[in-house]
């Protein structure tokens, strides 16, 4: 499918599930058998953090359809009664940020987002909720605090009402998050031993933003991985590469904790790698512009 790198869209499903690759592949198949969307990369699949990460590109009015038939098959396939993993979710289908590359495309994005938003919860019956700059700021750390339990309580409580869709929830399908967002840089530090959860946990309480050392628009969490022996990861969002570098962040963490290997999530724009220590193993490094071939 061709696509003109001047108007695309790109869009950033996560699906809470990371180790059943068999499914995890039928609901490849559903993203872009749902509309005029293409994958453009392999999902990257985690079964530590109990996720997997799509990246879909197509024109604007392409991308609902095909969020809602991978959303589907997703659906079908998976259920948080029996979900494992590291990374805080509230749902199957858990983020569904559309992404655009540019200002010009800003609104079309948030167009795009808000019929996504609409289509999942009358089509699927999900309750959708809103972040970012749709929902006036409000982040997914927000809405994730204490997990599907939690937001599900604060719902019954009147404290939340989602966007659209139910106000029940089902606890196997949980909720949707729904966002218009310019790209974000989503990696992960693996920490050298003798480096522990604790140390891990540490980190990123000092660097996120808001925190003692705190980095412009970083979030991060720290994470054990048992199926890697029980190595320590500190597990990093950054929200604006432009301001911030992941050479910076790796500096940062070094200063304190040894980093041992480093590991993109998805794809990431070519800028955010300047002043990258060559030195360090990068795995799944790969960006949008090599994947969209321009």
């Amino acid at each position: 499918m061709e696509l003109n790198p001047a108007t695309l869209l790109t869009a950033v499903p996560n699906v809470s599930n990371g180790n059943d690759l068999a499914a995890l592949a039928e609901v490849a198949h559903g993203f872009e058998q749902g509309g005029s969307a293409r994958l453009l990369a392999e999902p990257h699949s985690d079964p530590d953090h109990g996720r997997s990460v799509f990246t879909l590109a197509s024109e604007p009015g392409g991308m609902v359809d095909a969020l809602v038939g991978g959303a589907r098959v997703a659906l079908e396939r998976f259920s948080l009664a029996s979900h494992s993993g590291s990374h805080p979710n509230v749902g199957v289908i858990d983020v569904v940020p559309i992404v655009f590359l540019d200002e010009f495309r800003r609104a079309i994005a948030m167009a795009e987002a808000l019929a996504t938003a609409e289509r999942l919860s009358s089509e699927l019956e999900l309750p959708v909720f809103l972040y970012g700059e749709l929902a006036g700021g409000r982040t997914r750390a927000e809405l994730r605090r204490g997990g599907i339990a939690e937001l599900t309580a604060r719902i019954a409580r009147g404290e939340l009402r989602p966007d659209y869709g139910p106000a029940e929830v089902d606890p196997a399908k949980g909720v949707t998050l729904v966002a218009a967002r310019p790209p974000l840089v989503a990696f992960n530090l693996e920490l050298a031993p003798p480096a522990s959860l604790a140390d891990a946990k540490a980190i990123a309480a000092q660097l996120r933003e808001g925190g003692e050392a705190g980095l412009p628009g970083l979030r991060a969490i720290g994470l054990d991985l048992p199926a890697r022996e029980g190595v320590a990861q500190v597990s990093m969002n950054i929200e604006d590469h432009r301001a911030l570098s992941l050479a910076d962040v790796v500096a940062a963490v070094n200063e304190r904790a040894e980093v041992r290997e480093a590991e993109l999530v998805g794809l990431a724009p070519r800028a955010a790698f300047d002043g990258w220590p060559e030195s360090l193993l990068c795995r799944n490094r790969a960006t949008l512009e090599d994947a969209l071939g321009f």
